[in-house]
This record gives structure tokens, C-alpha cells and sequence, in this order.
């Protein structure tokens, strides 16, 4: 069993299945029976909606396990449902992880899985999977530079002969774009919003580079009014969004700058001939590849499918036992 255990969503691949499962990651939980009411796409519903009793809250933040007790929950539920009733057994699972968490972070996923009831665990870094399921090739000897933005982490890596040679994870990722829309919001139109409105504004209105005038997308926005503390309609602008957005956005591409800039010669130059490929879900925010490309004059890729490439990469782990042993044996130094 394969997971991508991530900030906003996870996704299950199973052995002969394929992709089986893709749900939010969210949890909504009775505190005062300490039972789970709902989990996934129906926890999610419940964010900022809940009464004083119930809380739905994400376990994941900027890539790992805040929450170690709803983490498991959710560990467990997204299992059996991904086995759909049929006896677990104890699955053997590969999940995804950002390359720069600390060995603490490591143990606590770890834990939370063999909690959840996993025989072997094995971890693998987000950059080698996404690269996996990009469907780039990772094995030979040559220079290859993936970029995937998830929500909590943006994992930047250039991979040659199935290993990282170098790589920089920031935590700035979808989630720092949201948060800066309902800053901006809250700064120039004194409107509060919530999480998911914001998400809907990013979907909808954000672009990461300048679009023709006549394509700027335009939209009502409710919320509440920070002077009267009355519900209030305003209408928000593409170029508006895309200005919230430009300073989590300037980390992600100076990341990339500064990868690139430690990339040994020969590794560089077939990087300029291959180009970068983005993945995870910031890479469809509309424009991003051309800010890249803008910035780094190396032509930018965008995965064929951009949200699943983790996951796909952990089947490809799967199907191939060499990589498999090596990923487990890596993994067991640890616990």
C-alpha cells in the first residue's frame, strides 16, 4: 500500500488496484466523547461550522503530523475504507514524506502507521516519488529537477540515478497562498473570510503571472464586514489575488533559485536541456510554470497529473522490489 500522507489531502494506491482512495485530510472529532464523527470530505464540510463540542481539525501541517492522536484516526479510517471492508491483514505501506523533516517528524509517521496497523513501514521522500509519477527518468545518470508544491511544503529537488543529489524543502506552499488571500481581505476590503472561501478564491480568481486584461476573472465574495460586523458582498479582482499572492510566491521561486544555483555543472546543463517539471496541486495555479520559466530561463513542465504524482510514485515503489528493500531498509534504521 502506497499513501501520500499530505497537509491537505491524502491519497491510497493498493498492489493490482491503483489509486483507491483520495479524501481531504481532515478529521472532525467529539471532545466530549473523544470518538470521530467524520473524516475526509465529510469532515472537511464541517470546518469553521461546527458547534462548541465537535471539532474538525486537519492533523498535518506544513507536511507532518501535528496532531499524532487524529492523524491515527484518520491513518485508520482511510485504510479500511481503502480496503473496503475485505480483512486488513497487516498491510506493508511506502509513504510520502517532505525531504526536509527532522528525524522526530520521521518517527512520529511512522508510528502513527504501524498504529494504524501497518507490518512494515517504509518511507520515501515526496521529491523521488513525485518524480516517480511524473514519470521522469530518475534512474539513469542524468539531471532531473522537480518542483512539488503541495499545501504545507514546497520540495524542491534535482535527482540523478534514482537519489536526490540536492534539495531545498520550504514550508511555504498552498496553504501560505490561502492564508495570504484572507489577509489581503481582511487588509483592503475589511472583510473576514473563512478557509474555504479563500481556497474558492485561489481555485477560481488566482494566477501566478499577469494574464491578458480581457481574461482576468472577476468575483462576489461574502463575508463578514469588519466595521459593522454584518454579513457584506464585494467583488474581488484576478490582479488583486495574484498581488496577495506575490510574496509566498517569491519564496517558492527563490527556493528554486537557489537550488539551481548549487547544481553541479553537469547536472545543470541537462536540466536546461530537459526543463523543470512541476507537481503536486500548486502546480495548477494557472501562470506558475511561466513565472518559473520567467525567472530561471529554463523551460517549465507541468506533470500530466499533478495531484496524484506522490502516490503514483509510491506504486512505482511498490512494483519494483529493488527500490522497495531499499526504501524499507532506509526507514527501519530509525524506529
Amino acid at each position: 500500500m502506497g499513501i501520500d500522507l499530505g497537509t491537505a489531502n491524502t491519497l491510497v494506491y493498493v498492489s493490482g488496484k491503483g489509486i483507491v482512495l483520495e479524501e481531504p485530510s481532515v478529521v472532525a472529532i467529539d471532545q466530549d466523547r473523544k470518538i470521530p464523527l467524520a473524516v475526509g470530505e465529510e469532515a472537511k464540510k464541517m470546518l469553521g461550522r461546527t458547534p462548541g463540542n465537535v471539532i474538525a481539525l486537519r492533523p498535518l501541517r506544513d507536511g507532518v503530523i501535528a496532531d499524532f492522536l487524529s492523524a491515527m484516526i484518520m491513518l485508520k479510517e482511510f485504510i479500511q475504507r481503502a480496503h473496503e471492508g475485505s480483512p486488513l491483514g497487516n498491510p506493508r505501506m511506502v509513504i510520502g514524506i517532505p525531504s526536509g523533516i527532522t528525524e522526530v517528524e520521521r518517527r512520529a509517521v511512522i508510528d502513527a502507521a504501524r498504529e494504524a496497523g501497518a507490518r512494515d513501514v517504509g518511507l520515501i521522500e515526496e521529491p523521488i516519488a513525485a518524480a516517480l509519477g511524473a514519470g521522469l527518468p530518475v534512474t539513469e545518470a542524468t539531471g532531473n529537477m522537480i518542483v512539488d508544491i503541495g499545501g504545507g511544503t514546497t520540495e524542491v529537488a534535482v535527482l540523478s540515478l534514482q537519489g536526490r543529489v540536492l534539495s531545498e524543502s520550504v514550508r511555504v506552499a498552498g496553504d501560505e497562498l490561502t492564508e495570504s488571500i484572507i489577509g489581503y481581505m481582511k487588509k483592503v476590503h475589511n472583510l473576514v473570510i473563512g478557509e474555504r472561501t479563500a481556497e474558492e478564491i485561489k481555485i477560481r480568481l488566482a494566477s501566478a503571472y499577469p494574464l491578458r486584461h480581457e481574461e482576468e476573472p472577476i468575483m462576489d465574495v461574502r463575508g463578514l464586514h469588519l466595521m459593522s460586523g454584518l454579513p457584506r458582498t464585494v467583488t474581488v479582482k484576478g490582479e488583486e489575488v495574484r498581488e496577495s499572492m506575490a510574496e509566498p510566491l517569491a519564496v517558492i521561486v527563490d527556493a528554486v533559485k537557489r537550488t539551481l544555483e548549487r547544481t553541479p555543472p553537469e547536472l545543470a546543463a541537462d536540466i536546461i536541456d530537459r526543463g523543470i517539471m512541476l507537481a503536486g496541486g500548486g502546480a495548477l495555479l494557472r501562470g506558475l510554470d511561466t513565472l518559473l520559466s520567467h525567472e530561471t530561463g529554463i523551460v517549465t513542465h507541468i506533470a500530466e497529473d499533478p495531484l496524484r504524482c506522490v502516490v503514483k510514485g509510491t506504486g512505482e515503489v511498490l512494483k519494483n522490489p529493488k527500490i522497495l528493500d531499499r526504501v524499507l531498509s532506509e526507514s527501519s534504521r530509525l524506529v
